[in-house]
């Protein structure tokens, strides 16, 4: 029993001697701060449209007749003036020689006529003529001209009609398959094309921008908030890659589709490869404009609260941590592009921000920047490009 007693009272002492201090109060948390400052950020857009042809046009027949030959090869390309189809000339070369025929008859009668009117004005002087007589010669003179005049619009009509039976390519470019071929009959009223030629190099891009964002982007120019960017667009194609060449914007539609609410913004590309075919949907992105002041902080720094308001913490002159709401406007790679809530010269936590809470005082540290880029690029995937919108 008194085995017992000694062995208890000496667990009880070991006890005693190995219980732990009772812990002192907690040292500051070390975070890792950055230092706000201004920027000049080019605000990019990203729009969605579709590719069109610099230049396109209609092959039709301008004469009536069977066509006897098909000159080009289908998809391929032409040069402006080359002859693709050849229409039976047959009847058009006669009309064009009758009309050559007529017209050396109308010039030889000409000299008749003028030879009588010289003769008859001599004998009018001597009274060998009546007057009447003078000035029947006289108009029949002038009558001969005209008719030659006549007759050279009537050859010159019958040439063109000729040189019709050739049709010709009006611009230069990548042709389509034809929609006739040797043998068929076309009319100069038709409205079916023969073919269609595009020129694809340049292309033009179509691209739709809301109006109201076109309206805000107006209204933040005039009153200098921002500046006006360059004018160069760049290209993601239809399976995500991007197009190799920049663009550059023509233009903006000095009109507003009724049915869209969205203005149309035309841009120009190079395309010697002819890698962008007409049609095509694209996503185009463009400076539209630049904000020489803009505030960027890394996106870890900034996190929800409940309700869905962006919240900065930041150390202040204190060195203890203030809660601030921030308005994310959007994501500028990995970082968040700030309109309200922060300044210069502000310490904007960035790690060590989850062992924090607001009035809690503070112990800054150097910036582990191989930790916050590995960060970022763990989260740049999922919200780089995007136009986010904070509250």
């Amino acid at each position: 029993m008194k085995l017992r007693f000694t062995v208890f009272a000496a667990l009880l002492v070991l006890g005693a001697c190995t219980e732990k201090p009772p812990a002192g109060p907690r040292g500051p948390v070390e975070v890792a701060v950055v230092t706000i400052k201004t920027e000049p950020v080019a605000l990019q857009t990203e729009l969605t449209g579709r590719t069109t042809a610099a230049l396109s046009s209609d092959v039709r027949p301008q004469v009536t007749g069977i066509i006897k030959q098909r000159r080009f090869v289908e998809g391929g390309l032409v040069k402006a003036g080359d002859v693709l189809y050849q229409i039976d000339p047959a009847s058009y070369q006669a009309a064009f020689d009758q009309a050559q025929a007529a017209l050396v008859n109308a010039e030889a009668a000409v000299s008749a006529a003028k030879l009588k009117d010289e003769r008859y004005k001599e004998l009018l002087a001597i009274s060998g003529v009546s007057k009447q007589d003078a000035d029947d010669a006289h108009t029949a003179a002038l009558q001969a001209v005209a008719a030659v005049a006549q007759y050279k619009a009537a050859l010159a009509s019958a040439r063109i009609n000729l040189d019709y039976t050739q049709v010709r390519a009006p611009i230069s470019g990548r042709i389509s398959k034809s929609s006739v071929t040797p043998g068929a009959l076309v009319t100069a009223s038709q409205t079916t094309a023969l073919a269609t030629i595009r020129t694809l190099d340049p292309i033009f891009v179509d691209l739709t921008q809301s109006s109201g964002a076109m309206l805000q982007l107006r209204r933040s120019l005039a009153k200098g908030d921002i500046q006006a960017s360059s004018t160069d667009v760049r290209l993601k194609l239809e399976d995500g890659s991007d197009y190799a060449r920049k663009g550059r914007l023509k233009f903006a539609e000095i009109a507003v589709d009724e049915a869209t609410g969205a203005v149309t913004l035309r841009a120009e590309f190079p395309n010697p490869e002819g890698t962008l075919l007409p049609g095509m949907f694209v996503r185009a992105q463009l400076d539209q404009a630049v904000d020489p002041r803009a505030i960027l902080v890394p996106q870890q720094g900034i996190t929800h609260d409940p309700r869905g308001n962006a919240v900065a913490m930041v150390v202040n002159g204190e060195g203890k941590v203030e809660s601030r709401t921030v308005t994310t406007l959007r994501s500028v790679g990995d970082k968040w592009l700030i309109s309200t809530g922060l300044q210069t010269g502000d310490r904007l936590i960035v790690q060590g921000l989850s062992k924090v809470k607001a009035g809690d005082p503070v112990k800054v540290v150097a910036l582990d920047t191989a930790a916050l880029s590995l960060a970022a690029s763990a989260s740049a995937p999922a919200k780089s490009g995007s136009a986010a919108q904070g509250r």
